[in-house]
């Protein structure tokens, strides 16, 4: 009897936090709205005319496309290691060296995060002068 309340629970909690999140997205107007407002931020700006201008420009996107390719590495190392660990069937040595490459690809994501972030503030402040 109480597995069945805890399924029944589990169940109406599921489909009530579900429920509360589908009108936020059918509230949105355009869903391409954020991308955008991305690319204008990132679009090479040809208006300047001056090649200082240009040449920063041209510097801040390999710099945002190295982090981003970076990202993307690390992105499916974390993946990997997940389906490592998952296909690792109680190998204590298999477990192990997931975890560690979890661990590792976390804390690089964290680090190309940080650059990305670190990269923008500069880039805004330097520009800005």
């Amino acid at each position: 009897m109480s597995k069945k309340i805890i399924a029944s629970s589990f169940f109406l909690l599921l489909f009530s936090f579900s429920a509360a999140v589908i009108p936020c997205a059918a509230l949105t107007n355009d869903p391409l709205e954020g991308l955008n407002e991305t690319a204008e931020i990132t679009v090479l700006d040809r208006s300047a005319g001056s090649q200082e201008d240009f040449v920063q420009t041209l510097i801040g996107r390999l710099i945002g496309t190295i982090l981003s390719f970076v990202g993307v590495i690390f992105l499916i190392l974390t993946i990997y290691a997940g389906i490592t660990w998952m296909l690792a069937r109680g190998n204590d040595q298999e477990v192990t060296k997931a975890k560690n490459l979890l661990t590792d690809s976390i804390i690089g994501l964290i680090i190309v995060f940080a650059a990305y972030a670190i990269t923008v503030f500069i880039g805004n402040f330097v520009s800005s002068i």
